[in-house]
């Protein structure tokens, strides 16, 4: 049996749902396809979501937060299982899926759980898990399927000792060891999370650096503080060799240095969930990582009707930014024109501590050739901080010398992810150092942090150019 539709939908994850909801909410007939049992796609069952979950479960069981004050040793409970972090991952993501299902319901858009498949450039065939075949016809189509972990031949994935970024989700016992293979954001935030648990992690890089997308003196702090807690940080060298015996992994560097775990997490990039699209019978083809290419204005493919969002597309894969993609096709696809996104966006990396970031960095502005101050702020020195018992993190802002607007803000610690929102929106709005100089904060919070880095800059900056503050 055939449908007719204005908008199909391949996924529900952030890019998926939110097309799907503008385009019901314009009176279009969408119609979603998940591959999966349930809607929410990878952000809510396997990635965003759940590992920030885990963090968030790890973190409060730990004791983490108050550590500052009641020592290292200090636990909330002492012997914490794999089912202690799993229990609340399941509530938090029934919570999504009831969530994202009455959305659904209340703006209309249908739903088709099974395997989709095209079959023409308008046609797409949807194969249930009992392998009933239906077929649907769209005026227009996203794909937005997003990613799989990148499994290579040569790595032992057992499910068990070895396993991937998803896998390591359904684990039945803590390892007392884990080799993270692969420093990117998900690598970093699970060895960091890991390690609040005070399992022993190494953490193997094949490159000199990690993260480069973030300002070079917060990855000095971070490896300083991943080091300072016994984290196995092992750059410029990669894995040539993994074998399994007896329960133990052995992991064997291109240098020659062997390093043995109960576990291995190989974390070392994802690749797009494209291979059972049959994207040819569309007139579409994908790169070595099975992304697809998109005009990043409109979002629309090689073939116009046909649109991709999300993780799918490639950089920079984050769960805020595939939703206005998946917006913006879905405005683009029905005639509307949404004004374009500010300019900057923000980037959180979930890790313990967080990181997060917008704007440029140290590295860009002098490449860039502009003329910049640096104010830097400890989030020890708030009164906020010190009552929190925190011990670390930092705030790093960049401001023009010539025209005293905010370049950058760049933050490690306790709230990165939240603090962050205050200095988008000034960068967004053209603010300048005035903003933080003369405004006033909330007493006592870490937000006041951005009144010490900016009186920091200001104390330097030319009397000549900067006024009175």
């Amino acid at each position: 049996m055939a449908s007719s539709l204005d908008l199909l939908v391949i996924g529900s994850g952030p890019a998926g749902r939110r097309a799907a909801v503008q385009a019901a909410k314009l009176g279009k007939q969408v119609l979603v396809v998940e591959k999966g049992r349930r809607l929410g796609g990878v952000s809510v069952h396997t990635g965003t979501i759940p590992s920030k979950t885990l963090r968030e479960t790890v973190l409060n069981l730990s004791g983490w937060r108050e550590r500052g004050f009641y020592g290292r040793s200090y636990r909330v409970k002492q012997n914490i299982s794999a089912d202690d972090l799993l229990a609340r991952l399941r509530k938090t993501l029934d919570h999504e899926v009831e969530v994202l299902e009455h959305q659904f319901s209340r703006n209309r858009v249908q739903t088709a759980y099974g395997a989709a498949r095209f079959v023409d450039p308008h046609t797409i065939e949807v194969t249930t898990s009992e392998g009933d075949v239906t077929c649907h016809t769209a005026e227009h189509i996203l794909i937005a399927c997003g990613t799989k972990p990148f499994r290579p031949d040569h790595v032992p994935f057992d499910g068990v000792n070895v396993v991937d970024g998803d896998e390591l989700l359904e684990l039945a016992e803590l390892p007392r060891s884990l080799t993270v293979i692969g420093a990117g954001v998900i690598g970093v935030e699970y060895a960091t999370i890991f390690s609040a648990l005070d399992v022993h992690v190494a953490l193997i890089e094949p490159r000199e650096s990690f993260l480069d997308f973030i300002d070079k003196e917060l990855i000095q702090e971070f490896t300083h503080e991943l080091r300072d807690r016994s984290v196995d940080l092992r750059l410029g060298s990669a894995v040539t060799d993994i074998t399994v015996v007896d329960g133990n992994v052995t992991c064997t560097q291109a240098d020659g240095r062997r390093i043995t775990s109960d576990m291995v997490l190989f974390a070392a990039g994802r690749v797009g969930a494209t291979d059972g699209l049959n994207l040819a019978a569309a007139g579409l083809s994908v790169d070595h990582r099975g992304r697809i290419a998109v005009e990043p204005k409109t979002m629309q493919t090689a073939i116009p009707h046909i649109y991709a969002a999300g993780d799918v597309i490639g950089f920079p894969s984050l769960a805020s930014t595939s939703m206005e993609q998946g917006r913006l096709a879905a405005c683009h696809a029905f005639g509307l024109e949404p004004p374009p996104p500010p300019e900057y966006f923000p980037y959180g990396i979930y890790s313990v501590p967080e990181i997060s970031v917008v704007g440029m960095s140290e590295e860009e502005v002098r490449r860039r050739g502009i003329a910049c101050e640096i104010g830097i702020a400890r989030m020890r020195e708030t009164s906020r901080g010190h009552i929190m018992g925190l011990e670390s993190g930092m705030m790093k802002m960049l401001f023009s010398i010539k025209t005293r607007r905010l370049l950058g803000v760049h933050i490690i610690g306790e709230g990165a992810t939240e603090l962050i929102h205050i200095g988008q929106a000034v960068l967004n709005l053209k603010g300048t150092i005035d903003y933080f100089i003369d405004n006033t904060f909330n007493y006592p919070t870490l937000a006041e942090a951005y009144k010490i880095a900016a009186l920091d800059a200001w104390n330097r900056l030319p009397k000549a150019s900067a006024g009175v503050g």
